[in-house]
């Protein structure tokens, strides 16, 4: 299955990926994946065919060192008042 390439911040305490584009395909070379160049154009049994990405491939462009905004929003909810 096709992978997409993505550049983006990681963020080092909790470990999450900000994605800010996908820079590249990564192309499997199926004939059974849709996403790919090799697969037919006249296939005709798309159900036995791959549809969707593969896991994303995350290039780190910057690493900060806190929590994403997601945990810190989640931490924020957490906290008694």
């Amino acid at each position: 299955m096709c992978r997409r390439i993505a550049e983006g911040t990681r963020w080092a305490k909790c470990g999450h990926f900000q994605r800010h584009m996908i820079i590249a395909i990564m192309d499997c070379n199926s004939h059974h994946c849709e996403k790919s160049v090799l697969h037919s154009k006249s296939c005709r049994d798309h159900s036995r065919c791959i549809r969707n990405y593969g896991p994303e491939v995350q290039k780190d462009i910057d690493v900060v060192n806190d929590y994403c905004f997601a945990c810190r929003a989640a931490a924020a909810r957490q906290v008694p008042t």
